[in-house]
């Protein structure tokens, strides 16, 4: 578990440096909000679609290392030509094209923590390792807002330091894959023994996507809900520097202190739910209600508590709910599973994206209320997600 987290850390370093100023980076070259809401929302959308075909492909082939390497080669190779074209359409396909490159590993490397995480506790397992993300998440931004300070905001150089960063991350995860080749082994009751180069494949294997139990889709509808009345961080750094509330250099900073927030929450979250269960999860469309009425404010001050709360609600998104999928599916589906699940939030996220943009450039308060009542209705969803759990678990 350590030590896939700090290959995550390292690429972190990488994607997120990149991320923390995807909106400032376009806005730079001639977008809109809309644009810049439509681009980080198809790119989210990439990162979590797309799984719906690497999912059940990582399930199928059993190569999960294989999956898992490609996404992160992916990933490096598009981050530091960000910095070098000065035309928006390049710049959009680039940022695109990183996401796609999670897309490519994060079903199968799921599953590989997930199998990791079965000695440890499920919410431990995926807390510690979002834990070490963010070190990334922090390390990167920093990283690119000092070059920016000290090149006079100037996207190259601050893009361009990523690539060593992202080869160590190579180096490391292909030296992880030769010394711990098969992480199903740590699975409570696993007997098969692997192939040569492949991971074993369980026989619910071929179960596929119908067969998955209406206790996921119900969750899987709670939390598309959820994101799609989450605004992307490009929006809201698109905000910051429109609003002229901070420099294109700040806003950096400003996401890494987001990261830090989104490893306590991820921590705290994950050891709650291995004690309470899901029922934890009611903090997130609260937490979510909140940041649009906080982070579009034109008060700098107010604006930063609510970058600061997205960055909770974000830090519940990509540990705690991934924990209830590994408990709601048998291990034989489970990358299938978080592909489908990701495809719902990806949906989502597009959606989410586009709305934000959109609605941000008609009205702030309509923004707020839509977001307000999208949350609502998630909350009741999760509401009947807990109720039916509790159901199927009294009739086992």
């Amino acid at each position: 578990m350590v030590w896939f987290g700090i290959v995550a850390m390292l690429a972190d370093v990488v994607y997120e440096g990149a991320r923390s100023i995807t909106g400032p980076l376009l806005a730079h070259l001639g977008a809109s909000a809309l644009v810049v809401g439509v681009i980080t929302g198809v790119g989210e959308a990439s990162a979590l679609v797309l799984r719906l075909v690497t999912g059940p492909l990582a399930d199928r082939t059993g190569r999960f290392w294989a999956w898992t390497i490609a996404g992160y080669v992916i990933t490096v190779v598009s981050v530091p030509p960000l910095g070098l074209t000065s035309v928006l359409w390049v710049a959009c396909a680039l940022v695109i094209g990183e996401r796609v490159g999670k897309a490519v590993r994060q079903p199968a490397k799921d599953t590989l923590l997930s199998h990791a995480a079965a000695v440890t506790g499920r919410g431990r397992g995926f807390a510690v390792h979002e834990a070490l993300d963010q070190v990334g998440a922090l390390a990167g931004p920093l990283a690119v807002a000092g070059v920016l300070a000290a090149t006079g905001n100037d996207y190259g150089p601050a893009l361009l330091t990523l690539a060593v960063p992202g080869a160590l991350a190579l180096i490391l995860v292909v030296w992880l894959r030769v010394r711990v080749p098969h992480p199903a082994r740590y699975e409570p009751g696993a007997t098969t023994e692997p192939t040569a180069g492949k991971m074993p494949r369980p026989a619910q294997i071929t179960a596929g996507v119908a067969r998955l139990p209406g206790t996921f889709w119900v969750y899987a509808g709670f939390t598309g809900l959820t994101m799609t009345g989450f605004a992307t961080f490009g929006v809201l750094s698109f905000h910051l520097v429109r609003a002229g509330l901070l420099p294109a250099s700040a806003v950096p900073v400003l996401y890494a202190a987001a990261m830090v927030v989104d490893a306590m929450a991820a921590i705290a979250t994950g050891w709650a739910y291995d004690r309470y269960g899901a029922r934890v999860l009611v903090v997130l469309p609260v937490a979510a209600a909140f940041v649009p009425a906080l982070a579009f404010s034109a008060m700098v001050g107010v604006a930063v508590v609510g970058v600061l709360v997205w960055g909770a609600a974000l830090g519940i998104q990509e540990s705690t709910l991934k924990a209830t999928v590994a408990d709601l599916i048998e291990p034989g589906r489970r990358a299938t599973a978080y592909g489908v699940f990701a495809a719902v939030v990806g949906v989502a996220a597009a959606a989410g994206g586009a709305l934000a943009g959109w609605l941000y450039e008609t009205s702030i308060p309509l923004l707020v209320a839509v977001t307000v009542a999208l949350q609502l209705v998630a909350l009741g969803v999760l509401v009947t997600t807990l109720r039916r759990a509790r159901a199927s678990r009294r009739t086992r």
